[in-house]
């Protein structure tokens, strides 16, 4: 018998992911914070920058779809360690490093190491927290990504500036490393590991009428229409995202007259907005999953998924029509109510209202990219839940790729406002049809038997 209860391995368990996703996340980032340093040293050209990071990209996205289905198949805190592992050994072998190709071949391991990380965190979320709390914690365990990426930087360079580059990839790496056989220790795939009884056995016990296991084969599961409904909303919106995180600070300098440090505010503003968004995503969602629980046909915690899609499509309009070269002259209405807050900041009204707009937009885009990733992991079969979030992100991917170069090229053929305004249609289109479906059967996999 278990002697310590769910409250203490939950905290063990979700801490010890925390920090070792933090460290997952710092070295990823760790050669772009240190290259300003690299550069001093060993010459980069951009050719070789644009090699040794799209290297680590494509990596990433095999390895993290491949993760995704070995989650179902072999033990999560073993995957995620050795990932974790593996990612601080590459940072200490790149520390030796003074060649492109090796540096290439390297972060392209790096990737691959750091694709075995998130998959497991879903899988272990789904084990050991009910529905009701489930995007809660998705959403705060997200956000050791923002940690890392907030204090990275600063870190890396007061680190960089007393030692040296190499220096600081090899303790990270080694630290990370380290951490790595504390997370073996600390994660556990289930409670049934510890003694106590698995979430899915304690719901179903009450639950009469029902005769079939949770799980499905997987041409049940490939078959599901809404596993497939789920991928094309998240390629459309991680899409969008993309655009917007990617080329928004150059079509508010380009072709809005907007400053350089205007173009970078606004990027900070939307990440800002997309830290709160994620988090609210996944806590109101829980409330509703609470409030109505999950069934077979719809899902609780669509209306908030399509209220914010909703969000992202008018942010986009108004940030492509009201945003203009000059200040406008004329009263319009949100400059009047603007207009306080600008004595209080010494910002124009049109600055605060693009911060404002890009704060919005970042909320309502990072809340649904939280949230297709929570609904694809609950609503799949027990024995695919990270296969199944292993396809939706491969085709977020998708969408992450299309926001380059077919996205680029109808701005250089057209402007930038056209092009926006093809993904913002895009985004609205997809919010309706996604409205239009949201009662659709959700349970991926077989239909339950009633017993007889």
């Amino acid at each position: 018998m278990a002697t310590k209860g769910y409250g203490y391995y939950r905290t063990i368990i979700f801490m010890a992911m925390f920090v070792g996703y933090t460290f997952y996340y710092f070295n990823r980032k760790t050669f772009s914070f240190v290259m300003p340093s690299v550069m001093e040293e060993i010459h980069l050209d951009k050719d070789d920058l644009g090699l040794i990071t799209s290297s680590q990209s494509a990596a990433y996205a095999i390895s993290k779809f491949i993760s995704g289905v070995l989650s179902d198949q072999i033990s999560a805190r073993w995957l995620f360690s050795l990932g974790l592992f593996l990612v601080g050994i590459i940072n200490v072998v790149f520390s030796w490093s003074s060649s492109v190709a090796v540096f290439a071949v390297l972060w392209f391991i790096n990737g691959l190491g750091q694709g075995l990380g998130w998959p497991p965190c879903g899988k272990v979320l789904r084990k050991w927290f009910e529905p009701s709390q489930f995007g809660t914690w998705w959403a705060v365990l997200s956000c050791s990504m923002n940690l890392a990426g907030g204090l990275g930087p600063i870190i890396a360079t007061v680190a960089t500036m007393s030692y040296s580059w190499r220096s600081t990839l090899s303790m990270s790496g080694l630290i990370c490393a380290g951490t790595a056989f504390l997370c073996l220790l600390a994660i556990k795939n289930e409670p049934a590991d510890v003694g106590l009884p698995n979430l899915d056995k304690v719901v179903k016990k009450g639950k009469a009428g029902s005769s079939d296991s949770d799980e499905s084969t997987l041409k049940e599961f490939l078959s599901s229409p809404y596993l497939w409904v789920l991928s094309f909303g998240y390629l459309v919106v991680f899409g969008v995202k993309t655009v917007c995180t990617d080329w928004g600070q150059l079509f508010l300098i380009q072709e809005k007259g907007q400053t350089v440090l205007m173009g970078s505010s606004y990027m900070s503003a939307l990440e800002i907005g997309g830290f709160a968004g994620s988090l609210a995503a996944g806590y109101l969602s829980d409330r509703a999953v609470a409030k109505y629980g999950l069934r077979s046909h719809g899902n609780p915690r669509h209306s908030l998924l399509l209220s914010m899609m909703a969000g992202m499509t008018i942010s986009m309009y108004l940030f492509r029509v009201t945003v203009t070269p000059e200040a406008s002259k004329e009263s319009t209405l949100w400059a009047l109510i603007l207009h306080p807050v600008s004595l209080l900041t010494g910002l124009s009204e049109q600055e605060i209202w693009i911060l404002s707009l890009g704060a919005i937009f970042g909320f309502s885009c990072y809340g649904p990219i939280a949230l297709f990733g929570v609904i694809a992991n609950e609503s799949a079969p027990s024995n695919f839940c990270g296969t199944s979030h292993a396809i939706v992100a491969l085709m977020a991917n998708v969408g992450g790729f299309l926001a380059g170069l077919p996205f680029s090229t109808i701005a250089k053929h057209y402007s930038w406002e056209t092009a926006f305004w093809v993904v913002e249609l895009m985004c609205g289109v997809t919010t309706v049809a996604l409205f239009l479906l949201r009662n659709m059967r959700t349970k991926m996999g077989r239909v339950a038997k009633k017993a007889q």
